[in-house]
């Protein structure tokens, strides 16, 4: 089975020495990337486009490999053979593309390499007058028809171009730098993920871990998803660093309405320290103006003041739903769905336009050597590696139905969620431990009793719990008030 591939146009604009190298890795890019499922699968390069070829019963995955490949603009699928003359390439394409080109219009288009003694346009007008007499409901049509029949004669081989299929376009991976993406597992951090793989970058993801274990799987399996779809030609990186000794610093010393702003600036420090020690030339986030309150464009101006690392923002004059749109159609959407959003570390009055002053002022009551701290503490993973992580199943949590007397409520809210609206639960014991406090704080409660966390969205909580379980604490379950009688 063979493949025309062609690349991005932007590609062939380039000059001769980038043209070439750009060809070359691209080149390389779909050899690694269809070994993988066929190691007969052979690359090779021509003037103004690739022919692939795999074996026959690859037909259908060579094709889902090659539209996710990044610099590939559309391929076509081929029958080659030997070009032998005028009258034996007019029965070829009958026997090809009479039920295609009956009752239609159409026309013949011929692209020719090597020395030959006639013209593309002879060849267009020999076949298209054969098919014309053979042919009584088709009739020729040169402009806009319903039918193109294509040809190639390269040499003494005969292409006949069968159906055509739409790549990602964009440069291939490899040809610009390596980048380092925050991503959270949420709609906008992926897709700001794969434009940059689209656009050439390789693509390194790290994540800031503000609720534990579980999400940490999660983010995991949608960046291991975005990699062995689109990425896989080369080999990245993913870094895990556990921010909730940050986050907790930041709820107690940053004044309320700042946090979110903070939050940003701390991230940025940590992840442009990361980048630097890694050789990485850019951080990469999935900002848009004015989705929340830290992305406006003075707090952006803000935020980015803590790094002198570029920072790329893909999306950052894009529409939600456009971003859900895109989520959808490169397979991120259902990851997305079920990805968990933190609402613990945001004021419910943030600032939308931050003085620098005031942030400097507040973040002077924050401990710095901590982002250096969880900096040095960050687990780092070849993203191969990922593979059975991304597999793994989170066990389910248990809500309860009814209360008993050996049940206690803990409220993992943060304090100014807790007193804004407190817990009411009529007869029942409940004890607040903000979310980031109660991993350290649960082994000294009493272990004869079962508890029940409780946050409003289910989210904290159900994750608090996950953490939990996997410490061996298995006395713990969710609050959920609607569930109880």
């Amino acid at each position: 089975m063979k493949f025309i591939v062609k690349m991005h146009p932007e590609i062939s604009i380039k000059s001769r020495s980038v043209r070439i190298r750009f060809t070359k890795i691209l080149e390389s890019n779909i050899k690694v990337v269809l070994r993988r499922v066929d190691e007969k699968a052979w690359v090779q390069k021509q003037w103004d486009c690739l022919e692939v070829q795999v074996s026959d019963h690859k037909r259908e995955i060579a094709i889902e490999r090659l539209q996710c490949i990044p610099g590939v603009a559309f391929f076509t699928e081929v029958k080659q053979s030997e070009f032998v003359d005028f009258d034996d390439t007019c029965q070829k394409v009958i026997d090809l593309y009479r039920s295609d080109v009956e009752g239609k219009t159409f026309c013949v288009r011929v692209k020719r390499r090597g020395h030959h003694d006639f013209s593309s346009k002879d060849l267009e007008r020999y076949v298209g007058g054969f098919l014309n007499q053979s042919i009584e409901s088709a009739s020729v049509k040169l402009t806009a028809p319903q039918m193109t029949v294509r040809l190639e004669v390269a040499n003494d081989k005969l292409f006949l171009m069968g159906d055509r299929f739409e790549g990602l376009g964009g440069f291939p991976i490899a040809t610009q730098d390596d980048v380092l993406s925050l991503i959270s597992g949420g709609y906008d951090s992926g897709v700001a993920s794969y434009l940059t793989m689209r656009r050439g970058y390789k693509t390194h993801f790290i994540f800031f871990n503000l609720g534990g274990s579980a999400h940490e799987i999660g983010v995991k399996q949608v960046s291991y998803y975005l990699w062995e779809k689109y990425g896989v030609s080369h080999r990245v990186k993913f870094i895990s660093v556990d921010f909730q000794p940050v986050v907790a610093e930041i709820l107690e010393n940053i004044d309320s309405g700042l946090m979110g702003v903070v939050l940003k600036r701390m991230m940025m420090r940590a992840a442009s320290a990361v980048a630097g020690r890694m050789g990485y030339n850019a951080l990469v986030t999935g900002e848009a103006l004015g989705q929340v309150s830290s992305q406006t464009l003075i707090n952006l101006g803000l935020i980015d003041k803590v790094t002198e690392q570029l920072i790329v923002r893909p999306l950052i004059t894009t529409d939600k739903q456009e971003i859900i749109d895109i989520a959808k159609q490169i397979g991120t959407e259902d990851f997305a769905k079920t990805m968990p959003e933190y609402c613990g570390v945001i004021s419910k009055k943030p600032n939308i336009a931050a003085k620098q002053e005031k942030v400097e002022a507040t973040e002077a009551n924050f401990y710095m050597p901590l982002i250096e701290q969880v900096v040095n503490d960050a687990t780092v993973y070849d993203i191969r590696d990922l593979a059975k992580q991304a597999e793994q199943e989170v066990t389910e949590v248990a809500s309860v139905s009814e209360l008993s007397a050996n049940h206690i409520i803990i409220d993992v809210r943060s304090d100014e969620e807790e007193e804004n609206e407190p817990l009411e639960v009529s007869g029942a014991q409940i004890i607040h431990i903000p979310f980031f406090k109660l991993a350290t704080k649960f082994a000294d409660l009493a272990q004869d009793k079962h508890y029940l966390l409780y946050c409003k969205k289910g989210v904290m909580s159900r994750l608090q719990a996950l953490y939990l379980h996997e410490q061996g604490f298995k006395n713990v379950s969710l609050f959920q008030p609607d569930l109880v009688k």
